[in-house]
């Protein structure tokens, strides 16, 4: 991979295993959309950012090397192997073609909290519904940013706020998740930084005492935001996936990269709207 520092912008090329769309689009993330021209526009990590893809580069926009390597470059997860991890999960025939097909996705690094609260709104919802919500959080609770968009409110802030005043983003039965949440965190019942040294069952049943996040949940959190990369989120959907294409079993090549390989297998069946 070749960055390069190019005016206000910072270019990647020379790299595999990377699609924006795939990436931003496939319901690890709710904060980012793709505008009319092709370029993508978010926030994490509380920092806006404009970035697009072209046949043989991406350009971060407006973005110093600082900011690059401080946010960005792990936020992609950058520095991870994705060829090995590919040519590692086609040992098996059936997940080398899921491989194949969804290998421009990458685990996103987000923020735990941001994570943690984003995955309670998701239950039981869809993805447009779950962008409003979100949406309404940040613009009612956060702060605005100088690209007019809004910071994603902090567990204390959230904390500090009755069921009540939650009623504003309209998320209905996950006002009280949300709000056990952010107190849990707040008072340093449990911290999100330490569950990424712990052993991945310790961590999940840690995350399993804030009320109304059960196991899928908590494998989003560890997955998306605590950097265990061996967490196998899964719902129904997946489930049918899993029973239809393996059996019920993720296949020994993809031991330590569950995770992944559960984004390549959703991808793959969802995209190709496998009968399942």
């Amino acid at each position: 991979m070749k960055i390069e520092e190019k005016g206000k912008n910072i270019e990647l090329s020379d790299i595999s295993c990377l699609s924006l769309k795939e990436t931003l689009d496939c319901g690890q993330a709710f904060r980012w959309e793709q505008l009319e021209d092709g370029v993508w526009q978010g926030m994490a990590y509380n920092e806006y950012l404009k970035l697009c893809e072209t046949q043989d580069k991406i350009v971060f926009f407006d973005t110093t090397k600082e900011d690059f390597y401080n946010i960005w470059y792990s936020y992609f997860d950058l520095d991870r192997d994705y060829e090995k991890i590919v040519s590692t999960l086609s040992e098996n025939p059936v997940l080398k073609k899921a491989a194949d097909f969804g290998k421009g996705i990458r685990i996103l690094k987000q923020e735990p909290w941001e994570t943690l609260c984003s995955f309670i709104i998701s239950q039981n919802n869809n993805i447009p519904r779950i962008k409003g919500i979100i949406g309404r959080l940040c613009e009612n609770f956060g702060d605005v940013s100088d690209n007019g968009f809004y910071t994603f409110p902090s567990a204390e802030k959230i904390a500090s706020l009755s069921i009540e005043d939650l009623g504003v983003i309209r998320s209905g039965f996950r006002a009280k998740y949300i709000s056990d949440a952010a107190k849990k965190i707040a008072n340093g019942e449990i911290n999100l930084e330490a569950l990424k040294t712990l052993d991945t069952d310790t961590a999940r049943n840690e995350l399993m005492k804030i009320y109304g996040v059960g196991k899928k949940v908590a494998d989003c959190v560890l997955l998306f935001g605590l950097s265990h990369i061996n967490a196998f989120p899964q719902d129904v959907w997946i489930k049918r996936a899993m029973e239809k294409l393996f059996g019920g079993e993720i296949p020994h090549c993809a031991k330590g990269y569950e995770g992944i390989a559960q984004q390549y297998i959703f991808h793959y069946a969802h995209t190709t709207k496998l009968d399942i």
